[in-house]
């Protein structure tokens, strides 16, 4: 094994995520040096629709850069920096790089009708075997359609679509860039040529030039532009690396590179992502080209409100007359619904509160069985397995499509929760390990060290950085009881009762895009 390199140097990840911008230092042993957040809000001004100030991406994400590099003057030497964000999102920019619109982020399911659109144009099994993935509301694509539709003045205007990622390297290098994980969210990627599928771009009325150039996840795609080297403090270049989807690159930090284990990455959104060596058949389950090699995929599936849901009932029930969470609100949640006995007392949770889930744009959320004899400790317990039961039914479908679960590693701020994990052992019948920190910008960090040679593969990249905790087992017992459990929350979840028949707001009844400002 390779011995790890000096902690005088420092690699950065920058996540332009759901609930805000994060710059965090790694030393290049893998452990955390620094982290600066910057948050800003979402705003859902209609039923299926999710916007954010794509303004606030940039600002946020250089506000916090800024701070960290300040922090960090004089102590290190900074070898690149590497970036990652939420996706699918989109935003349309002119040719000063202003957004003309607010961003839609990957829960926005306004655009249903577009995506089937696309799947009536070409057949589903076709575009899933070209892009793997069968296009949704949540894609990049059926978004984009959106605004041809019924915004045709912004869409003529825009000179980019970007999402989140390429919005800051763009703002970074003053290059269109993005990676091949990015792109293939965009459902507009060559899965395996790993190139814009021009068929495609043409059909959601675009030109190539109005999207950015794919590159491989540990690509060095630029440096700091001189502006922000003034601005920063930094009298030498600064590689960027363009870095790689948010769950992407947590799969890469919680050292997912080989098929069997499952990244989770627990935070206001879950993803799951597992490794193979050839895009599966089963529509249910998106691929993107592997981050760390020419060859090779990563699977995903996904909940939109996970982490969000369990915020959401803890700010209700744990965060005071005001809903304001102190930061062991979280752990009190936790250990409180660790005194309640698996099942919840009969309450059942449906963590659905993002008014649709990503391959069911229709579904809502529920709270069943609900009675006084109830208190917040069964509310807390019943949130938790509920999220649990979601994982299981997509942990389950990426088995019968590829290799059967052996281990779930979990990262993010709820990889700290205890009884949260020991409940998803129980629920899925197999080990669930915590990886320390956060996998994501760990992930990312891995990949800048990958793209200017701090590590010279990755399996070396997680031999040194990657130090995941002793699992949590499950219990034969408990895993028996929640069976049945299971069994009933799939027949809730697959019930007409949980399923709206809301359509997308028509054009007319659109809100005003001016959201009032909040400070980060």
């Amino acid at each position: 094994m390779a011995s790890p390199p000096s902690i005088a140097d420092a690699l950065l990840s920058v996540d332009v995520g759901t609930s805000g911008a994060r710059a965090t230092a790694y030393d290049t042993a893998g452990a955390m040096l620094l982290e600066v957040r910057r948050p800003y809000p979402t705003y859902t001004p209609r039923d299926g629709w999710a916007e954010q100030d794509a303004s606030r991406w940039r600002s946020c994400a250089l506000s916090a850069l800024g701070l960290l590099i300040g922090q960090l003057a004089g102590r290190c030497t900074i070898h690149a920096i590497g970036l990652t964000g939420q996706c699918p999102s989109v935003v349309p920019i002119d040719g000063h790089g202003t957004p003309l619109r607010p961003g839609l982020i990957y829960r926005d399911n306004r655009a249903v009708a577009e995506a089937e659109s696309l799947c009536n144009a070409f057949g589903a099994e076709a575009l899933h075997t070209l892009t793997g993935h069968v296009p949704a509301a949540f894609h990049v694509a059926a978004k984009i359609l959106w605004i041809r539709a019924h915004e045709p003045d912004v869409f003529r205007a825009t000179q980019l679509f970007l999402q989140p990622t390429e919005f800051l390297a763009l703002t970074l290098t003053g290059e269109a860039v993005t990676d091949w994980t990015m792109a293939a969210a965009s459902a507009l990627l060559h899965l395996r040529e790993r190139r814009w599928a021009p068929e495609l771009v043409a059909a959601v009325g675009l030109d190539l030039a109005q999207l950015p150039v794919p590159y491989a996840s540990w690509s060095v795609v630029g440096s700091l532009r001189p502006a922000l080297l003034h601005r920063f403090g930094l009298t030498r270049p600064v590689p960027i690396v363009i870095g790689a989807g948010d769950s992407i690159a947590c799969a890469f930090g919680a050292g997912v590179i080989s098929p069997g284990p499952v990244s989770e990455m627990a935070g206001s959104s879950t993803c799951l992502n597992t490794i193979v060596s050839e895009p599966t058949s089963d529509l249910a389950v998106t691929h993107y080209p592997s981050a760390v090699g020419p060859e090779g995929y990563v699977t995903e599936v996904g909940i939109n409100t996970a982490g969000e849901a369990v915020d959401w009932l803890a700010s209700l029930t744990y965060g005071g007359r005001a809903g304001r969470l102190r930061g062991d609100d979280f752990e009190r949640l936790d250990r409180e619904a660790g005194e309640i006995a698996p099942g919840s007392d009969g309450l059942l949770f449906v963590p659905v509160l993002g008014d649709g889930e990503r391959d069911d744009p229709a579904l809502r959320g529920a709270l069943i069985g609900l009675s006084v004899r109830h208190d917040r400790r069964s509310l807390a317990r019943a949130a938790l397995e509920g999220v649990a039961f979601a994982i299981r039914a997509h942990v389950e479908g990426l088995g019968r499509a590829s290799t059967p679960a052996t281990e779930m590693r979990v990262s993010g701020r709820a990889a700290s929760l205890q009884t949260w994990n020991q409940i998803k052992a129980d629920v899925l019948g197999i080990p669930v390990r915590r990886v320390p920190g956060d996998a994501t910008t760990a992930g990312v960090a891995m990949l800048a060290g990958l793209g200017v040679g701090v590590y010279p593969d990755p399996e070396s990249a997680v031999a040194i950085a990657c130090r995941p905790d002793a699992p949590a087992h499950p219990d034969p017992a408990n895993h028996d009881r929640y069976a049945s459990i299971y069994e009933h929350y799939r027949t809730v979840v697959a019930s007409s009762t949980l399923h709206t028949g809301a359509v997308p707001t028509p054009a007319a009844d659109r809100p005003s895009h001016h959201y009032p400002e909040e400070r980060a």
